[in-house]
């Protein structure tokens, strides 16, 4: 084992979402599309807020900010795999995987906290709607974007800076298409009990601790609609809420899908 390290290594292979040839084309096309329509529709979003001032409110404000953390986080790793595919390579520098990992770590963590300050500001709306306009206020709100941003990059270095202490083997096979924090680690050839451990801090501090604000305020979010007497009202505060709960339901059931396909037998299939 100590005779295959190589801790000078320079790059990393990524294999992809299949190596069968004839699937390459269709694989660029169906992610070309999604990304095109992911970056295109979250600028419509950026520029629908910013340019009508009756959207200037913290509701379309933080959405606005998803908008583009969303654009960031989609293009750490889907442009990088359709120059891939068209350069018929599956090559990524050791610098460029790290850079992936960090940024991806970085503007996953900022969505998953923006997600769930927008349900604290559904949550006020719907159960203190006579606070509302004090609560949320322009102040907290730029507080409350700036605290998700830096709590995420400080995250995001000190699961990157972990990675730089690993030695890995020459030719290192990544089975993603991107630099997945998880299946880099686990092609280390040295000892990786600390990097599990800030990866658990991590999911604890990006995905139990958000996730449970989240439950928790549509918990409160349910109660109230409950109370109200009229179908129209329920309505109306359900449907303020409808679009935020898809958006959750998505990005959580991606993140999971995404770690249980990382920890299952890998095959080529």
């Amino acid at each position: 084992m100590e005779a295959d390290n190589d801790t000078g290594i320079s790059e990393f292979l990524l294999l992809g979402l299949s190596e069968e040839p004839e699937l390459q084309p269709i694989i660029f096309g169906l992610f070309l599309c999604m990304y095109l329509i992911t970056v295109l529709g979250n600028l419509l979003i950026i520029l629908a807020v910013s340019s009508d001032s009756h959207l200037h409110t913290p509701m379309y404000l933080f959405l606005a900010t998803l908008s583009f953390a969303d654009i960031c986080f989609t293009s750490t790793t889907i442009p990088k795999m359709l120059w891939n595919i068209q350069r018929q390579s599956q090559v990524i520098t050791y610098a460029g995987c790290l850079t992936q990992m960090f940024f991806f770590i970085l503007f996953g963590g900022w969505d998953d906290f923006l997600l769930t300050v927008m349900a604290y500001d559904r949550f006020v709306a719907i159960c203190h709607p006579l606070h509302y306009t004090v609560t949320i206020n322009p102040r907290l709100c730029g507080l409350l974007v700036l605290v998700s941003w830096v709590i995420s990059v400080l995250n995001s270095l000190l699961q990157t800076l972990t990675v730089l202490r690993l030695s890995f083997r020459a030719n290192v096979e990544i089975p993603h298409f991107f630099c997945e924090f998880n299946q880099v680690v686990g092609q280390a050839c040295s000892d990786t009990f600390l990097n599990d451990m800030v990866m658990y801090f991590g999911i604890v501090l990006l995905g139990g601790a958000p996730l449970a604000g989240i439950l928790y305020s549509y918990s409160k979010i349910v109660s109230s609609i409950r109370r109200i007497s009229s179908a129209q009202g329920r309505y109306k505060a359900f449907s303020t809420c409808a679009s935020h709960l898809s958006v959750v339901s998505l990005f959580y059931c991606t993140i999971l899908g995404v770690y249980l396909s990382s920890a299952a037998p890998q095959s080529s299939h």
